[in-house]
Order: structure tokens, then C-alpha cells, then sequence
């Protein structure tokens, strides 16, 4: 699937706000559930939903394939209000290597050393060594 890395307090993106990645999912597992519409709000206002699912043309979408589980509101993830944690479905432990990534556009092929997901990783190993 293709997600969107929207800007929050999430530490693991930092630096990726702005950006529209492939990335592998294994289930449909993972959907959101908000049965308090004003918890949906609060977190949209917060910007505590940082990766949405979007189809091939970059749209936000609720339909299967380009969102596997039907969240709503397109979620992909959620960060706490301090950034430390997220939650997420799809699997960047899975496309953080060059090779395993599912889709690149074929100029990015000769210039990048790693999958742009491998950025998250070291951006959570950055936040331990300074905290």
C-alpha cells in the first residue's frame, strides 16, 4: 500500500513529513475503531494521526486494496501527544532495506543506499542517544 507522512509529534518521522512511500502490510488487520466521534476529532486537531492510506494518485482513501482495513479517516497510524510511541499496521521493518521495498520510482533506484523507512529507525535510535 502507499501511505502519506503527515507532520506531528511523532519522533519516528521526523524529517519524513511530507512524503508518500509504498509499504508492505501482511493482514487486514490493524483497523481503528473510534466509537467516541469526539476522540476521532481530538486526534485529527492533534495531529496525532500521521500516516493515512492513499490510493495511486495520492488521494486519501477508505477503499480495499489502497486501505486494506477500512480505517477510518484513512489512519494508517497514531502517535501519542508526546511522540515516544506509535502504532501502526503497516510493517517498515519489512522495507527499510533498498531491496525490499515494494515500489520506487526508477531514477530513486541509482541514488538512494537505503529504503527512505530506514530514516524512522535511526530517528528512534537519535531520540535514545540524546534522551
Amino acid at each position: 500500500v502507499t501511505v502519506s507522512v503527515r507532520h506531528g509529534p511523532s519522533v519516528f518521522l521526523r524529517g519524513m513529513e511530507r512524503s508518500r512511500l509504498g509499504i508492505w502490510v501482511a493482514h487486514g488487520e490493524g483497523r481503528f475503531l473510534f466509537p467516541d466521534e469526539h476522540l476521532l476529532d481530538d486526534i485529527l486537531e492533534k495531529g496525532l494521526a500521521p500516516l493515512l492510506y492513499v490510493g495511486p494518485e495520492g488521494q486519501s482513501t477508505e477503499k480495499y486494496p489502497y486501505n486494506p482495513n477500512g480505517s477510518p479517516c484513512w489512519i494508517a497510524a497514531l502517535s501519542s501527544p508526546d511522540g515516544r510511541h506509535l502504532a501502526m499496521m503497516p510493517h517498515p521493518e519489512r522495507c527499510f532495506l533498498l531491496w525490499q521495498w515494494p515500489w520506487m520510482p526508477e531514477e530513486w533506484k541509482t541514488s538512494l543506499e537505503a529504503s527512505p523507512w530506514l530514516r524512522m529507525f535511526q530517528n528512534a535510535r537519535d531520540w535514545c542517544l540524546q534522551s
